[in-house]
């Protein structure tokens, strides 16, 4: 029984489509525009008082982009490195 657990578990994530770190980090480089976009948002959120790693910050970028929480703050972390090193 556990095995069947198990090898059900492996399928679903085959199943779900996952950005890997590699292809967030290359969809950020090649859309500044977005980046762009996505760095006046968390100032925007900076300024009332909000951090880019806060559930706030996190779901904007995860439901603009179409990503899973975890993505979207792994996206996050490469927008704020690259266009908006000020953002906290």
């Amino acid at each position: 029984m556990k095995s069947i657990l198990f090898f059900l578990f492996i399928l679903s994530n085959y199943t779900y489509p996952v950005f890997s770190q590699s292809n967030l980090l290359e969809s950020v480089k090649k859309n500044p525009s977005e980046a762009t976009n996505i760095c006046n948002k968390f100032r925007e959120l900076n300024s009332e008082g909000i951090y880019s790693s806060d559930q706030e910050a996190i779901d904007y970028v995860s439901e603009r982009n179409k990503l899973t929480p975890v993505n979207a703050e792994i996206f996050s972390i490469y927008v704020i490195g690259l266009y908006c090193p000020d953002i906290i």
